[in-house]
């Protein structure tokens, strides 16, 4: 478990604080992030944080900057988004839709 991952987990979920249903949990050297047992985001061992998109919406992300994570249908969090609590739980509620889409 990395450092930065530990700290990132647990300064991204003080911020989400206000959500009810969240916990994070060990993965593959870093975090998974759950609402009500499903898997809306990640945290990988760099302490970087994605957040799960709905398949059609990756325009949205990269056009703020964020980048794929892998594969995965996961984006970054930019670092404008993470300085503004109102857009950074607007990207977490929609990436919590997004993790109950499936």
């Amino acid at each position: 478990m990395s450092p930065s991952s530990v700290i990132k987990a647990e300064e991204l979920m003080e911020k989400l604080a206000s959500i009810e249903g969240l916990h994070s949990k060990k993965m593959f050297g870093g975090h998974g992030l759950f609402h009500e047992h499903k898997m809306f985001g990640l945290i990988d061992s760099k302490g970087i944080a994605f957040l799960k998109v709905e398949k059609g919406t990756e325009e949205t992300y990269t056009t703020e900057g964020a980048h794929q994570h892998s594969r995965m249908p996961y984006y970054s969090i930019t670092s404008d988004i993470y300085a503004n609590q109102v857009r950074l739980l607007s990207w977490t509620e929609k990436a919590i839709k997004a993790s109950k889409s499936n």
